[in-house]
């Protein structure tokens, strides 16, 4: 599936006790046709009250806390399934609140954001960590330099600029910046341009992914940014390369992100090797997992 052309590979596990293993999600990643994003494997549910519990998984094999996008495939999935409509799920970053609409969109309360420097986390203590103390090229000349930095269940720094965001070599400097030692569990790495008081447009470098046509949680916490340094109002619609989200903070704090999500073409898997069979007779009428 795609979420906004953010590449997603929805696995159902939940009648299995198997896990993804980081080798299976590697061959994944590399594979030409199962490339992705993240994973967002569907689990049985852990708690009470909810409706799955889902383990995120990036294409190095790495665990994710948070995929706003991915979720959204998720709920498109289990909807087409069951027709339900709104779904709780658990994560390893706490419970998501998400409802597809009539119109086909769908909404995910991403939760609230943290801004404390020992929650993001970093390193080292910043007290407004609306503009911190990193940058990137000559030191009287940076190319990039005092990013917003927060976390929405997981860490971003998000760099603003005034010039056309694709014209940043953010293939280069992403690694460099998801890897600085002042984020000690590594950063996502966002650059942004506003364009008016309610959108903006951004690229970014996923932790533990890489450069990404979209990312929700990103899109979260650079309309959040946004907001938080006057930049914009608390409704933004946020334009990736792959397609634009709406970003609402409300005032109970709580982010909620709307947007499409697409369904491609299904398979089956081996979660332990990666092995992969795609199914003969896809078509878009065959939209159920399980």
């Amino acid at each position: 599936m795609n979420g906004c052309g953010n590449e997603i590979l929805v696995v159902d596990l939940r009648e299995t006790s198997a896990q993804i293993r980081p080798e299976a999600a590697r061959r994944l990643g590399e594979g030409a046709e199962t490339h992705f994003d993240q994973i967002m494997a569907i689990h049985r549910p852990r708690t009470p009250g909810t409706d799955a519990y889902v383990r995120i998984v990036n294409r190095d094999g790495s665990d994710a806390q948070a995929c706003g996008n991915g979720t959204r495939c998720v709920v498109q999935a289990l909807s087409a399934e069951t027709g339900q409509k709104r779904f709780t799920f658990e994560t390893v970053a706490g419970l998501l609140l998400a409802e597809e609409h009539e119109d086909g969109s769908i909404s995910v309360d991403m939760g609230r954001p943290r801004f404390s420097w020992d929650e993001i986390p970093l390193a080292e203590e910043f007290r407004d960590t609306r503009a911190i103390e990193l940058q990137i090229g000559p030191i009287d000349a940076p190319v990039l330099h005092s990013p917003s930095v927060m976390s929405m269940g997981n860490p971003h720094a998000v760099f603003w600029v005034k010039e056309d965001v694709e014209t940043f070599a953010l293939d280069r400097f992403g690694p460099i910046l998801e890897n600085h030692p002042i984020f000690p569990e590594r950063a996502n790495i966002s650059i942004a341009r506003v364009t008016s008081p309610s959108s903006l447009t951004m690229r970014t470098w996923e932790r533990g992914t890489g450069l990404t046509r979209a990312c929700g949680s990103a899109a979260c916490a650079a309309a959040v940014s946004a907001a938080r340094t006057r930049r914009t109002g608390r409704e933004v619609a946020v334009t990736q390369p792959g397609g634009t989200l709406s970003i609402l903070w409300r005032d109970d704090d709580h982010v909620i992100m709307t947007g499409p999500a697409e369904w491609e073409w299904s398979g089956t898997l081996d979660p332990a090797t990666g092995a992969f069979d795609r199914d003969t007779a896809d078509s878009g009428e065959e939209r159920v997992i399980g």
